[in-house]
């Protein structure tokens, strides 16, 4: 492990040696970690040494290999909720009647029939 005396005698600038704990932190975090099924880690540090101006950024993050852009939705939670989701979709096909066209490039785009239906926007 890296500590402040041992980061002292290797580094001789203060903002190095700063970089160096924080880096020797995050490695010890990541190793000391309990091992964990189907988990992904996924990590990187940014920054820029200067004369007159450091910065620098670590930053890990844990969780499940799944696609970061993908947002799941819950489903209704009773039939009661599922009767007013159905409602609510009707009524905004009712008034949006989105359609599918291609643009100039031929990639397919949806259409809408009214402003603020691409957010969702019943009324």
């Amino acid at each position: 492990m890296l500590t402040f005396r041992c980061a002292e005698m290797i580094f001789g600038s203060p903002r190095l040696r700063a970089l160096a704990v924080t880096v020797a932190i995050i490695a010890a975090a990541l190793a000391w970690r309990p091992a964990h099924a189907a988990g992904v880690a996924v990590g990187g540090c940014i920054g820029w040494h200067g004369y007159f101006d450091s910065s620098f950024n670590c930053v890990v993050r844990w969780g499940e290999p799944t696609n970061p852009y993908v947002r799941l939705v819950p489903s209704p939670l009773g039939e009661a909720e599922a009767r007013r989701a159905a409602a609510r979709d009707r009524q905004w096909e009712q008034r949006c009647r989105p359609a599918i066209f291609q643009d100039m490039y031929g990639v397919p785009r949806y259409r809408y029939a009214a402003p603020g239906c691409e957010f969702g926007i019943i009324e």
